[in-house]
């Protein structure tokens, strides 16, 4: 894959990844549905044209699947999160922008395996960095690095061909 294509796919990625949360953060914010929610994001915020300057560059197909995976498996995903807060944390008392944040790169961690654990982490800290400006990235780093090594999520990594 030549270096322009491979640019181009990890934009349209990290456009999907930052739009599925958000459209977490609106769902837990409204209540609206899943599906509602990810239907105006695909019809009002992403496209695929990358010169586009009022929507989103992002891979529509994969923006669906993380908003939907994360919210089928939202127990699992919880789980994996809380069972790493301090005693006395829980899940309810995180930003929600952080909490959406936590849920995808952990569905991610869990199930993703072509993709580099590093490059996970990298992108959600990344996303959260352009919402907080203080602990915030460092705590989401710190939870999802717990998540990979007491999973041992490197371990079930597919190796490159």
């Amino acid at each position: 894959m030549n270096s322009a294509k491979t640019k181009t796919n990890t934009q349209k990625l990290r456009g999907a990844r930052l739009c599925a949360v958000q459209a977490l953060y609106q769902i837990d914010l409204t209540g609206k549905a899943g599906k509602k929610v990810v239907s105006e994001f695909i019809d009002h915020r992403i496209t695929d044209n990358a010169q586009s300057e009022d929507k989103i560059y992002a891979d529509g197909e994969f923006f669906q699947e993380l908003v939907k995976e994360a919210v089928e498996n939202h127990i699992m995903v919880d789980a994996q999160i809380s069972s790493r807060l301090v005693k006395g944390w829980t899940l309810e008392r995180i930003d929600p922008i952080v909490r959406a944040a936590l849920r995808l790169a952990t569905y991610e961690l869990m199930n993703k395996l072509q993709t580099p654990i590093a490059v996970i982490i990298d992108e959600y800290v990344g996303v959260v960095a352009a919402f907080h400006e203080g602990k915030e990235p460092n705590f989401v780093n710190g939870i999802l690095e717990r998540i990979a090594k007491e999973t041992k999520a490197d371990l079930a990594r597919v190796a490159p061909e």
